[in-house]
């Protein structure tokens, strides 16, 4: 869920040190809850995280402002739906000074962990998660922020989070046949390779040159055209269905660099064969900061 402030004279500091008490508060037995930061909470000046800014329009974006950006994000996970209804309620209850811009709940269908890597079946069929890392250490190169990025010293141990509501048309997605969605998607559904790579190895595209098993505009290989070098993200993204035919993907990825990161692979997707069949409503760009609070008095300077 995204927040804003609306108590007018609160200095910006207390109502982040308000915030985050309140989302640390539900973090309980089977909830995780983080906090993250927007652009607009921050004053121009040398403590902003320098990449963050309001999410941009990409090509085939119809962005809804009813949806869309933020000063914080809350994102509250748990295994009982239930369990994370009441605590997101206990958030926005207990933080002084916010108000609820938009929110949207969110699944994760046949939620598993395999070789390390959290996988998950999406609206298409598919399942997703096999291009993140499977060791922490990898995880935290790709996503945690490091000393010497020129970001200001409070962000370091940080990330930024990029989230997209992106509606699926299922209903044409099912017209196809099961050959054609994996020719798109550029994998088989349980993420077998089209070139009969096994799962568990990147597939050489560069022997695929004019992609007669893997083709050239499918998802997977635009979006990581070198295997062996995949783009420095970790994805968490969960389903969602708000009924009517409204469902799709909460995509959700964090990154230490959003240019290298995700903007660089949307930027390859452009021209995707799937993008006939989805369309990116809402969502924005936002900053984790460190664990603890300590960072607020360096970030807000109160």
């Amino acid at each position: 869920m995204a927040l804003d402030r609306f108590k007018a004279g609160a200095q910006i500091g207390s109502a982040i040190r308000s915030l985050q008490h309140s989302v640390a508060a539900a973090n309980r037995e089977g909830i995780d809850a983080w906090l993250a930061l927007g652009s607009t909470v921050f004053p121009a000046g040398p403590h902003r995280p320098h990449a963050l800014r309001r999410m941009p329009d990409f090509a085939g974006d119809v962005l809804d402002p009813a949806q869309s950006h933020g000063d914080c994000l809350v994102q509250v996970t748990g295994n009982a739906a239930s369990a994370v209804r009441d605590a997101a309620e206990r958030v926005l209850k207990y933080a002084t000074g916010w108000r609820l811009q938009w929110q949207i709940d969110g699944f994760r269908a046949e939620n598993r962990v395999e070789n390390g890597k959290g996988l998950a079946l999406n609206p298409f069929h598919f399942t997703e998660g096999f291009g993140n890392p499977g060791a922490e250490r990898e995880l935290a190169d790709r996503a945690i922020v490091r000393e010497g990025q020129g970001e200001p010293s409070w962000a370091v141990g940080g990330s930024y989070q990029v989230v997209r509501i992106v509606r699926f048309a299922t209903e044409l997605w099912d017209k196809d046949s099961v050959p054609e969605q994996e020719r798109v998607i550029g994998r088989r559904r349980d993420g077998r390779w089209l070139d009969g790579t096994p799962t568990k190895e990147e597939p050489n595209f560069a022997a695929d040159p004019n992609g007669k098993f893997t083709p050239l505009d499918s998802h997977v290989r635009l979006a990581a055209p070198d295997r062996r070098n995949p783009p420095p993200i970790v994805r968490r993204s969960y389903s969602y269905d708000r009924g009517n035919g409204d469902k799709g993907l909460i995509f959700s990825c964090f990154q230490r660099d959003l240019a290298q990161g995700f903007e660089a692979v949307q930027k390859r997707l452009e021209g995707e064969a799937m993008a006939k069949y989805i369309l990116t409503t809402g969502g924005g760009y936002f900053f984790v900061p460190p664990a603890g609070d300590a960072w607020i008095d360096a970030a807000f300077g109160q």
